[in-house]
């Protein structure tokens, strides 16, 4: 706090987490206090998105589950645009077993896993694609122990990002059908898909009505965006479920000091919520004795 206060200047709110997403959270509790009474909506509030959701994620799911659509407060992509889309993601630990030998005397009854980790990463790198806009990067690296000592073990972590199932499928396939190039080299991959793809197909017809609200309530014409980083959002748009992210703060700046929110958006946002909302409590052809679900999730 000392580096970063809490600070109110010029219209713009700062603060650590402020746009990601502290301010997401109020404006829940705002939108929701604004609904008639009896309106059904649940309300999650979790701890443990930005390290995956690890204990989080079967709450989360089982409560979507209950819902008709989810509406996660993430902040706004650039500009104040709605979150249309998110890459799915997933995580693997590559570790190759060789055998350790004396780097001088004699390295060749060794087995040399630094060498069999270079040749995997090539191949790990090669299962990217550009034109589909996958993303398969190996990025925590470590091999051998001592400057003398052929490297017995090697291990890589991959971080692998992608806009379709297909694509994610595809990638996994990929990692575990690697297969060593050193003889006595054994390969071993853990992990797999983190969250799946949030694909527009599950926001297209939120952001209809979110347009709708906003032209309704005089804040302008909204914009969506596809993003490369995940929420839990994509948990929810993973079970089938209508999802729309990025409905929180609009301001910029996540995770680093300058982090910070424009103040006049609050309240606009806010209110936009809060129209989404009722509109999806009551679509065309249903009444107040037909409650339809609707949730507001991190």
């Amino acid at each position: 706090m000392t580096k970063q206060p809490y600070a109110q200047e010029g219209g713009i709110l700062r603060g650590p987490g402020n746009f990601d997403m502290k301010v997401g959270v109020v404006m829940s509790f705002h939108a929701v206090a604004s609904l008639d009474p009896g309106s059904s909506v649940t309300i999650l509030i979790t701890g443990d998105e930005e390290i995956g959701s690890l204990t989080s994620k079967k709450l989360i799911e089982s409560a979507a589950a209950e819902c008709a659509a989810v509406f996660v407060l993430e902040a706004s992509a650039d500009g104040g645009a709605l979150k249309i889309g998110r890459k799915g993601m997933s995580d693997y630990r590559v570790r190759v077993t060789g055998k350790a030998a004396h780097a001088g005397l004699e390295p060749e009854k060794g087995i040399n896993s630094a060498v069999e980790m270079s040749h995997q990463i090539l191949r790990i790198e090669a299962l990217a694609s550009e034109t589909q806009g996958t993303s398969v990067v190996p990025t925590v690296l470590s091999a051998g122990t001592t400057t003398n000592t052929v490297p017995a073990t090697a291990d890589v972590t991959v971080d692998v990002r992608a806009w379709n199932q297909e694509e994610q499928d595809r990638v996994d396939i990929g990692m575990r059908s690697l297969t060593p190039v050193l003889p006595g080299a054994i390969l071993s991959v853990t992990g797999g898909l983190n969250r799946r793809p949030m694909e527009t197909t599950m926001s297209s017809s939120l952001f209809e009505s979110a347009c709708a609200v906003a032209r309704d309530l005089g804040l302008g014409e909204l914009a969506g965006a596809k993003v490369g980083g995940g929420s839990d959002g994509n948990f929810t748009a993973g079970l089938g479920i209508p999802t729309l992210d990025g409905l929180g703060a609009v301001g910029g700046g996540a995770h680093a000091d300058n982090e910070h929110s424009v103040i006049a958006e609050i309240p606009r946002r806010t209110a936009l919520l809060a129209g989404l909302i009722k509109r999806t409590l009551l679509p065309v052809g249903k009444t107040n004795d037909e409650p339809i679900t609707s949730a507001i999730g991190r």
